[in-house]
């Protein structure tokens, strides 16, 4: 999937469902929230928080929405794209133009605003940083790559934590733990390159 820079380079590039996401972006934009872009595709916010994003795939469009958990969903419109995965998001599939009901968009749109607004969002889980033997033993006795370590992020830390011990072989974490330790040294994450 094309990423985009701005909500109208993502609606020009459209083509199966240019009329239907252009319908629903002017719903979308009746209420206060904001468009914005993230993660290429266009989203709407209140006072910075995600609210709802828009978007097409092969066999439908549609909206979703980042807590649609705690909307009543009174007309059994909404789906869990991934049972058992995604606690809060939504989904809203539409299959043609017609299926479009302006009224109801409308209606589930103010409820998702007035729940932002009452505070209601599901935070997402955090795993807990768990450090391989490997690793744990090189950092105890190397106080400059303890306090390298210690210097980055959560998410760089979790990296490196993952990807030493998720090797099955001791020969193979030990191996990624010597190419990891002048990253490490250096400050940087194990992913930086491809951000």
């Amino acid at each position: 999937m094309k990423r985009f820079k701005t909500a109208d380079e993502f609606f020009e590039a459209e083509e199966r469902y240019f009329e239907e996401l252009a319908l629903l972006r002017e719903i979308v934009l009746e209420t206060e929230l904001a468009e914005t872009v993230k993660w290429g595709v266009p989203c709407y916010t209140l006072d910075g928080k995600n609210i709802v994003g828009i978007g097409s795939f092969k066999s439908y469009f549609g909206i979703w929405f980042f807590q649609g958990s705690f909307l009543k969903d009174s007309q059994k419109v909404l789906v869990n794209a991934q049972e058992g995965k995604t606690k809060g998001m939504r989904q809203w599939r539409i299959d043609s133009r017609a299926a479009i009901d302006r009224p109801l968009i409308l209606k589930y749109l103010q409820e998702a605003i007035e729940n932002c607004r009452a505070g209601k969002q599901i935070k997402p889980e955090r795993k807990p940083l768990v450090i391989p033997s490997e690793l744990r033993d090189a950092l105890k006795a190397d106080l400059a790559l303890s306090e390298a370590f210690e210097t980055l992020t959560l998410g760089k830390k979790r990296e490196y934590a993952e990807h030493i011990g998720g090797a099955k072989k001791e020969e193979t974490r030990l191996n990624r733990l010597q190419k990891s330790i002048p990253l490490i040294k250096s400050g940087v994450g194990l992913n930086d390159k491809y951000k």
